[in-house]
């Protein structure tokens, strides 16, 4: 895998609109648990890519370091080289010193390449060191889109939990409602309130028959006397 297709990757996923895959699927609940394992795949495959990416580019950095390093030390070589020369030409040595100036001459050959190196790879390194950014953030931002999804699904399952407690209370209660037995008590209540009003009415129809015989006897008394008066009255005349 490539850098650019690495951070192509990374990017499309770090961009990806898990909205729109929601709204589409069938399933929300299943769809984030699918997201989330593809995620953690991707993340995974990503972060061995990208640190393979980072190697890289240390390895490069610390090539250009001892380039820059092997550089400043021929340099030195080369002076120190250069300075025995003078002495010795100084001092009438002229085969020694001619061998010394040799020697800075090398010595600047390998400085010159060793810059030459460092200097070739200065732009690479820039290069990496901005695909390694983009490639961090992406991996951060996939990150932080496995959260929202981690949370969402948790969410998603928690209401889906309480709808369904929801519903089979409701479902509990519409049965409750059918088969509710104060309604039974009521009916009862009614029927017992008739036996009641029943029996007051008989307690009614009752006194009222004692009454009418009271009354019949007080009729029998009245004309009793009525006909003792009557023979009294005869027995004077």
């Amino acid at each position: 895998m490539t850098k650019q297709t690495i951070l192509g990757r990374v990017t499309q996923l770090a961009k990806a609109n898990v909205n729109a895959l929601l709204d589409q699927a069938e399933d929300p609940q299943k769809m984030l648990d699918q997201l989330i394992r593809d995620y953690s795949n991707n993340i995974s495959e990503a972060e061995e890519a990208v640190a393979a990416t980072i190697g890289n580019l240390r390895l490069m950095e610390q090539d250009h370091d001892e380039d820059v390093a092997a550089a400043a030390e021929w340099g030195g070589k080369a002076l120190a080289a250069s300075k025995k020369a003078d002495e010795l030409r100084a001092a009438g040595n002229t085969a020694d010193a001619d061998r010394f100036d040799n020697l800075a001459k090398v010595a600047l050959g390998r400085q010159v390449t060793s810059e030459k190196e460092a200097k070739t790879a200065e732009p690479v390194i820039a290069s990496q060191t901005e695909i390694v950014d983009k490639l961090k953030s992406g991996l951060d931002q996939m990150r932080t889109k496995l959260g929202e999804l981690q949370g969402r699904r948790d969410s998603l399952v928690a209401r889906a939990k309480s709808a369904q407690a929801q519903n089979q209370m409701m479902d509990a209660a519409k049965n409750i409602n059918v088969l509710d037995p104060t309604s039974e008590l009521g009916r009862f209540e009614d029927k017992v309130r008739r036996e009641e009003a029943k029996a007051k009415g008989k307690e009614e129809l009752a006194a009222s028959s004692l009454d009418a015989q009271f009354e019949s006897l007080d009729t029998l008394s009245d004309s009793a006397e009525v006909e003792a008066r009557l023979a009294a009255l005869k027995a004077a005349s």
